[in-house]
């Protein structure tokens, strides 16, 4: 259910309008995404227990910790005097002995209330998912440190809006970082603060500030590497996660703003070896500049490089191996946790087929959910792990809506 500043019935304008004002880092009306008109019950079906998330499909069970990260080298003139850059990071990683600790929900409690009743779902927050992740849960060590990838949110979102993704890079064996953009998304902090999305110009939510935050988040990774606990308030870490992560095998992924932070991110940070955008505009003020000659991977859905100028000049700056795939059918929403949740969603608010379309598109969402678990996985496998397969090559009988475009 995450707040997708794209979804619109209005077309082309409506969306550049929308992009536009993603790249300027402005506030986008909530109300244009979760419409009254989509919230009108048809027949509404029984409330299950829960809504639910696709089982990762890797061998390993999956842990994860929360980080306050605290960013001293950037001032935060919103907080006031004295205060620095702050975030809230997720940990995820394979892990051992899971059953004595607790399954993660989707979003902290506090944080999730606040985003279900500004996007206009508040009567689903009872029925929020669980994750696959164990919180605290020992690190599964194999004697060999971990690959890392990093992932940045999109506007107005939450950095547990692509955990299909992200337990599936997990349960494969990788840890992944995920960052909450302080300012342009909704999370809870260990004193029970929660913040939302705020307005206006002073507000720190442009692409290159997403960027920033990943790379600062690099550090922390390093610190983690080194033996060093990150965390603001020194909380005790999962068995086994000091030293247990990579420096040298780190990548990057996001979606929409997020992917052009980690395009911006990438260009910029050569710890970054591979990065990967969810269907990101590239839309960045100073545009996107200088040649890049690490792997970068665009999974496009509205943001095409014949649509959009900004994509596509990101994508003549790629001097090394660059692969970009559509799924036909796909909205933008679509490389996210929306195709598994919002067909549930559409039953229990008996939307008509149409409705649904209208939020995630027509490509078949179980068709959705395998692309997003199988191609990030194919990307970082190869570029982090010199682990190659062939479902890059080309297309695949197995995902007939995956197009390569030239």
């Amino acid at each position: 259910m995450t707040t997708a500043p794209f979804i619109s019935r209005q077309g082309t304008t409506r969306r550049r309008m929308l992009g536009a004002a993603l790249a300027a880092g402005a506030a986008v009306p909530l109300a244009a995404i979760a419409g009254p008109a989509w919230a009108e019950p048809g027949t509404p079906e029984p409330v299950p227990k829960r809504l639910t998330l696709p089982v990762p499909t890797g061998p390993h069970p999956v842990g994860q910790v929360q980080l306050r990260l605290v960013d001293r080298s950037r001032r935060d003139d919103i907080a006031g005097p004295g205060h620095f850059r702050e975030l809230m990071a997720t940990v995820w990683y394979p892990a051992r002995n899971t059953e004595r600790y607790p399954v993660a929900p989707w979003m902290p409690a506090g944080a999730l209330q606040a985003f279900l009743d500004d996007t206009g779902f508040g009567s689903l927050t009872p029925v929020a998912p669980l994750t696959a992740g164990h919180v605290g849960a020992p690190v599964r060590r194999s004697g060999r440190q971990l690959p890392v990838v990093v992932f940045s949110h999109g506007a107005h979102s939450h950095q547990g809006d692509h955990t299909i993704v992200v337990q599936e890079l997990a349960s494969h064996g990788y840890a992944v970082v995920t960052a909450a953009h302080q300012y342009d998304t909704y999370t809870e902090f260990p004193d029970g603060r929660v913040t939302v999305p705020l307005s206006g110009q002073n507000a720190p939510t442009l692409p290159g500030d997403f960027a920033a935050d990943l790379r600062f988040v690099l550090d922390c990774v390093e610190q983690l590497a080194a033996g060093c606990n990150p965390d603001a308030d020194q909380r005790r870490l999962p068995a086994g996660l000091l030293g247990s992560l990579d420096p040298r095998r780190m990548g990057a992924f996001g979606w929409s703003k997020g992917g052009t932070a980690t395009a911006s991110a990438t260009l910029a940070d050569e710890r970054i070896r591979a990065g990967l955008s969810l269907d990101g505009p590239m839309q960045m003020n100073p545009p996107l500049a200088g040649d890049l000659h690490r792997p970068f991977m665009m999974m496009s859905a509205e943001f095409t490089r014949t649509t959009d100028p900004e994509a596509a000049a990101f994508w003549s700056l790629l001097r090394g191996p660059r692969l970009n795939i559509q799924a036909q059918g796909a909205a933008h929403v679509s490389y996210g946790d929306n195709e598994a949740l919002f067909p549930q969603v559409a039953k229990l608010l008996g939307w008509s087929r149409q409705q649904l379309q209208d939020v995630i598109g027509t490509l078949d969402p179980d068709q959705a959910v395998k692309i997003q678990q199988a191609y990030p996985l194919a990307f970082f496998d190869e570029h982090l792990r010199h682990r190659r397969g062939h479902l890059l090559d080309g297309p695949s009988p197995a995902f007939p809506a995956v197009t390569f475009l030239p």
